[in-house]
């Protein structure tokens, strides 16, 4: 099927294109909204209420930043660290994961992938199992994600899951192939501390992260 040049966002009447990179590797994928109202349905998910009790809106992924753009827009945030994020449009829909590695405020290493049909809960785990793998079994340092269910899952509750032969008390636990892989490699790096961070608060490295999450709905990185 060949999409039309220009779509309409079904949700704000915009008028929108899909970069060539994307039509490619999503054929007959034909998005009903835009990206910014695409990203604006699923990036509240670990992020914290602005003070007026809204969700605090993602400009990387609002404007779809890429990487150059991001490392000129933002400073903040800790500058030592693994940062991971994962992303979905639509979710479920296609999707993305990044991690980088950042020491003293360079990167270090990065690694970013998609998958086709997924959703954001995967991406987020998907990231942070990425991030894990590049972290030595005796290396300290923190590893971090906006995702709050990704952080309590590996530091509050897969220790009584396993416990129980991977059952919640309130159900099963939903995907229970990528928390294994992703406890497995927290357990065999004790001294990485996995921590939650804000999301979409001016912090550099999640801000890059979030583009690299990101990069398989742009023609460039």
């Amino acid at each position: 099927m060949t999409l039309p040049t220009t779509l309409t966002c079904e949700t704000c009447g915009d008028s929108f294109t899909l970069p060539a990179a994307v039509r490619t590797r999503y054929p007959g994928w034909t998005p009903k909204r835009c990206i910014r109202c695409r990203n604006q349905a699923s990036s509240t998910e670990g992020a914290t209420p602005s003070k007026e009790g809204k969700p605090r809106p993602s400009v990387t992924r609002e404007l779809n930043l890429p990487l150059a753009e991001v490392l000129t827009r933002f400073n903040g945030g800790p500058q030592d660290g693994v940062f991971t994020d994962g992303s979905c449009a639509g979710n479920p829909g296609p999707g993305g994961w990044g991690a980088v590695v950042v020491r003293e405020g360079k990167v270090i290493e990065q690694h970013h992938g998609s998958e086709p049909a997924t959703t954001n809960n995967r991406m987020e785990l998907t990231a942070i199992i990425a991030g894990l793998e590049l972290v030595t079994p005796t290396q300290s340092v923190a590893v971090y994600s906006d995702s709050l269910l990704v952080v309590n899952t590996l530091t509050k509750w897969a220790a009584g899951w396993q416990t129980r032969g991977w059952k919640r008390k309130e159900g099963e636990v939903k995907n229970l192939d990528l928390v294994q892989r992703a406890w497995e490699l927290a357990k065999a790096r004790p001294l990485a501390s996995i921590q939650w961070i804000r999301a979409h608060n001016g912090s550099l490295w999640n801000e890059y992260a979030d583009s690299l999450a990101t990069a398989y709905l742009r023609d460039e990185l």
